[in-house]
């Protein structure tokens, strides 16, 4: 299975947006994901898996779901479901998209129990966080802009091959007509053929 990780910086991004509950910049994380991801069955589960933890989030009033029942601030329980998830996503047995389904499951116990998260409401950031926040979105920015410049210089250079081939081809095809008007059309006898 050759397999292209979705860009880890996002992930992370959208996972801690998830966890803190800022669901708005969460979806616009998800929608970036979901342009940048190389399209593949893994891929794909990844993202539904993604999908689905927002969706578990914002509706937490499921007595059934796994997130609502999961104690995050409970690092032992966190390991051990990591442990499970990461199982599952390396069975052998389950097609690309199961596997891409459970790394997501498994990323997001990685990065929960990494994350502190407060047991009372948080007060307002302070300026190291928001300098921090701006930060990681200034970097992300700076990295989606790399990837235009390169989309961009490579679509010109495309498009520069192209008409170089298309004026190649063009004169081939003049060169050919003159060729083969020429032979269609003999040339007409002028008084210097006849002087010789």
């Amino acid at each position: 299975m050759t397999k292209r990780p979705m860009p880890k910086i996002y992930v992370t991004r959208f996972f801690q947006l998830t966890t803190t509950r800022q669901f708005a910049e969460a979806e616009r994380i998800l929608q970036r994901l979901k342009q940048k991801m190389h399209i593949s069955e893994y891929n794909r589960g990844y993202y539904q898996a993604l999908n689905g933890i927002l969706l578990a989030q914002k509706n937490n009033d499921d007595r059934y779901a796994f997130l609502p029942n999961l104690n995050p601030n409970n690092k032992k329980e966190l390991h051990n479901q990591r442990r499970e998830f990461l199982k599952q996503s390396q069975f052998h047995l389950h097609a690309d998209y199961d596997k891409g389904f459970f790394a997501a499951w498994t990323d997001y116990m990685n990065i929960l129990t990494k994350i502190e998260l407060p047991t009372t409401p948080s007060p307002a950031p302070n300026a190291s966080q928001v300098k921090k926040q701006k930060t990681e979105e200034t970097e992300i920015e700076k990295e989606t802009e790399t990837e235009a410049e390169a989309k961009t210089e490579t679509i010109k250079e495309t498009t520069d091959q192209k008409r170089e081939k298309l004026q190649e081809e063009s004169k081939k095809e003049e060169i050919t007509e003159l060729k083969e008007t020429e032979k269609i059309e003999p040339r007409q006898s002028t008084l210097f053929d006849f002087s010789k």
